[in-house]
């Protein structure tokens, strides 16, 4: 499975932001490979091994800023990369879009940040979606949780309260597919 350079700017972007301080600690934390890729400049229109760019990293991220909690430190990472990715222009658009409609959208980009895999909305009803993966080639828990950490933040960008996304579901778990359960007030 492959990431978007795009996304992978937003990892090393989310050290540099949060913990400057100690940026060069968590670059030499990384495997070889990975600091190939974190070495001088990201290619935000390239497309990078996964594991080696992104579930690596998330995990330095989470080993040395979350006592090692990989759900958090991806969670977080995910959050951010919404951030990051909603800003400016789309985060009026972002406001001014339903719920449903923002994370409806955004099934329909995921294939532009990861491949080869699909995003499908299944249910949309109210305030509650059920969001399926399919076709992740080695899927990776830890990138479950940085799609749902940016979920979660798109939904809060866009105005909602009391959030709760659930990965019900997981190709790591050895499912057919991945599936979040999202609900909202």
């Amino acid at each position: 499975m492959e990431i978007k350079g795009t996304a992978v700017i937003a990892i090393r972007d989310f050290v540099k932001e949060k913990y400057p301080d100690q940026y060069q600690k968590w670059y030499d934390s990384l495997p070889e490979d990975s600091k190939e890729i974190f070495t001088g400049i990201i290619d935000a229109t390239k497309w990078y091994p996964v594991d080696i760019a992104a579930a690596r990293s998330t995990k330095a991220i989470a080993k040395m800023f979350y006592n090692n909690d990989v759900r958090k430190g991806a969670w977080e990472s995910g959050r951010y990369s919404a951030e990051k990715a909603l800003k400016g222009i789309y985060k009026i658009f972002v406001k001014a879009s339903s719920p449903s409609y923002l994370i409806a959208r955004a099934s329909r980009v995921f294939s532009t940040y990861y491949r080869p895999c699909e995003l499908k909305s299944i249910k949309n009803e109210g305030n509650n979606l059920v969001l399926h993966i399919f076709g992740m080639s080695n899927p990776e828990k830890v990138i479950e949780f940085r799609i749902a950490g940016w979920i979660e933040k798109a939904l809060e960008i866009s105005g909602s309260k009391d959030i709760n996304v659930e990965i019900t579901k997981s190709m790591t778990q050895g499912d057919e597919l991945t599936e979040f359960t999202i609900n909202w007030a």
